[in-house]
């Protein structure tokens, strides 16, 4: 674990000398394979039973392989060897415990150092909080629920505001970006049911080289949690112990100057540190001031990661954040994914002090801090875990998220190998949006600032604040077309809702080409056969309603279309209308792991099955 990141998979994977033969799983066993061992001394192994007919009697032993063990073959001696044996003669091959023992060291057993965590005054606080793009709804909705119930808030699935690029309000950089999740030939992780091969552990210093086996390979520092609270970073910035050496650079820069220069800058700066011994470099933003501006974390960091690896320094260094911007757990999951390896939110740690000293939280800080670092790692863990990835040191520097509305220069130049399918805003833009909340903080000709907190409407649509496709003018004429039956108010409601003026998502953007000559009614579809493909979205019983699931499924089997039933199953008694005239039968059925409702007679009155993965 301290030379090179878990192997997650799944894999099943077979190799050979040709004097040995043999074959391993991934860590989680994820990948079946099983095998024979027949009467005529035979080895059959295959992800599959059954791959030769094989007579049940000439088979001496079936097995399979489990995770973490090894089969292994001496095709020589014609002997199996077995794990326990195997792993007996390296596990002493050299003092590997000893060497742990004197070189490992963890967070915990550094000894607080004699001086004083920086503190901010209310003022630089809030003026921090403007700069770096907080808002009213994030202190409330977000912050405060962590910090006092140690989970995540729940909020409703999906959001009707407009995609970053599309918006009117300055986002963080961290919106551009999507994250990916695993499918069917990369399964997820259940993160609850499957904690124990989960762990949140990072290990930090100098890589060792995975060809020879020294005791310096050991020499790292293991940190349980990587949401550092400032004590935790003030003990690695005083860090005095033979092979770590910190570096802080800043990841600040005058507000005149261009932020691609503080791009270059921080490469050199880099590169300064590493030619000096420096093997733990500290980014940190703090310094903002009327006159300094902060690099946005995510860029610096991506910036950071793609530098070392192009330089092959990579594994030689690594980075931790110590960052006033992110405060949501997917802010986190980005910056460990674009190669942090540990960050200090220390603005979210300070904004919690906020929050007790105004009455809003009761209770005590190191506690609410601590339930808030928790929150945010069990976020983190469930969002790797949506890609398969079990440890968060898998995690790191895995770029596994889609880009949505930056321009590809930047892509290519800072966040080098993202999936980019849209462009947008350039280098120039993101500079312009640092320096427009600046600005909200720090009033470029010295006047006065509001230092109160915005509330921009992200969560709940607020007259003159960021647009939602669901506000109160779509509700009403929706809910006034199905009261009255109006098809003039429908149509309204549909001409709102497919925002061709709001321009909020990337359908808004596209248009029909329709040819000049038009197309011969005759070779058009009608209306009845059209309808027949339409299909609803899957939609649980529990997530909406007895009577809306059931009305979908009457609508659609009316029009010989499909409904689908979600993940929740369906009760007997509406499987059995099934071919009725108005059926409350969905006709695509959806099986999911670990769901109720799924029964043989559920299935063969599907027309459609779904297996839901993710």
């Amino acid at each position: 674990a301290t030379m090179m990141e878990p192997w997650d998979g799944p894999a099943s994977i077979l190799f050979s000398d040709g004097d040995y033969m043999g074959a391993v799983l991934d860590r989680n066993g994820l990948r079946p394979s099983r095998y024979y061992i027949t009467t005529d001394d035979q080895l059959i192994l295959s992800s599959e039973v059954g791959v030769f007919e094989i007579p049940p009697e000439k088979i001496v032993k079936k097995d399979r392989l489990r995770p973490g063990r090894m089969l292994l073959v001496d095709t020589v001696k014609g002997e199996l060897i077995d794990d326990d044996v195997l792993k007996e003669q390296y596990a002493y091959r050299q003092p590997y415990g000893e060497w742990l023992y004197n070189n490992l060291i963890t967070l915990q057993e550094i000894h607080i150092p004699n001086q004083k965590v920086e503190q901010m005054s209310d003022e630089e606080r809030v003026r921090l909080q403007k700069a770096f793009g907080y808002t009213f709804e994030e202190y409330k909705t977000s912050i405060l629920p962590m910090a006092q119930n140690g989970a995540e808030p729940i909020g409703a699935m999906g959001t009707d505001t407009p995609l970053p690029m599309l918006s009117e309000k300055p986002q963080p950089l961290f919106n551009y970006f999507k994250q990916l999740f695993a499918q069917v030939t990369n399964p997820p992780i259940d993160a609850i049911r499957e904690e124990i091969v989960t762990s949140t552990s990072v290990y930090i210093g100098q890589d060792g080289n995975l060809l020879e086996e020294k005791a310096e390979n050991c020499k790292m520092l293991k940190i349980k949690n990587p949401i550092l609270t400032d004590t935790d970073l003030l003990k690695i910035k005083t860090l005095n112990k033979d092979g770590f050496k910190v570096e802080e650079i800043p990841i600040t820069y005058y507000k005149n100057t261009s932020l691609k220069k503080a791009l270059d800058r921080l490469c050199l700066e880099a590169d300064r540190a590493y030619k000096e011994g420096a093997n733990i470099l500290i980014l940190t933003d703090r310094g903002v001031d009327e006159n300094h501006v902060a690099i946005p974390s995510l860029l610096a960091t991506a910036t950071m990661q793609h530098h070392l690896v192009t330089t092959k320094k990579r594994t030689s260094v690594d980075m931790i954040l110590e960052t006033a911007e992110p405060r949501e757990v997917h802010h986190f999951a980005t910056l460990l994914g674009y190669g942090a390896s540990a960050i200090n939110p220390y603005l979210a740690h300070s904004t919690i002090k906020e929050l007790i000293d105004n009455g809003m939280l009761d209770k005590d800080y190191y506690a609410a801090v601590d339930d808030y670092d928790a929150a945010v790692l069990h976020g983190i863990v469930k969002i790797a875990s949506k890609m398969g990835i079990s440890t968060i040191q898998s995690y790191q520097g895995s770029k596994i998220f889609e880009a949505i509305g930056i321009d590809q220069d930047v892509i290519e130049k800072y966040f080098t190998n993202t999936v980019s399918c849209v462009g947008g805003i350039t280098l120039e833009d993101i500079q312009n949006q640092v320096d427009e909340l600046h600005s909200s903080a720090f009033d470029p000709l010295g006047l006065r600032v509001d230092l109160n907190l915005e509330s921009r409407g992200q969560h709940k649509a607020r007259g003159g604040k960021e647009a939602h496709l669901y506000n109160p003018e779509t509700i009403h004429l929706l809910q006034q077309s199905t009261w009255t039956g109006s098809y003039d108010l429908f149509k309204q409601y549909t001409k709102t809702v497919d925002e061709k003026e709001n321009k909020m998502t990337l359908r808004s953007m596209l248009d029909f080409k329709f040819p000049k000559k038009g197309i011969p009614i005759d070779e058009v579809e009608s209306v009845d056969e059209i309808v027949k493909r339409f299909k609803t979205g899957a939609m649980s019983y529990g997530s909406i309603s007895q009577e809306a699931h059931e009305t979908l499924a009457i609508a659609m089997n009316r029009l010989h279309g499909k409904s689908n039933s979600g993940e929740g199953g369906e009760s007997l008694e509406r499987l059995e209308t099934a071919g009725a005239p108005d059926s409350r039968c969905s006709a695509i059925k959806q099986v999911a792991s670990g769901r109720f409702g799924v029964t043989s007679r559920y299935l063969v009155s599907a027309k459609e099955i779904q297996i839901k993965m993710a």
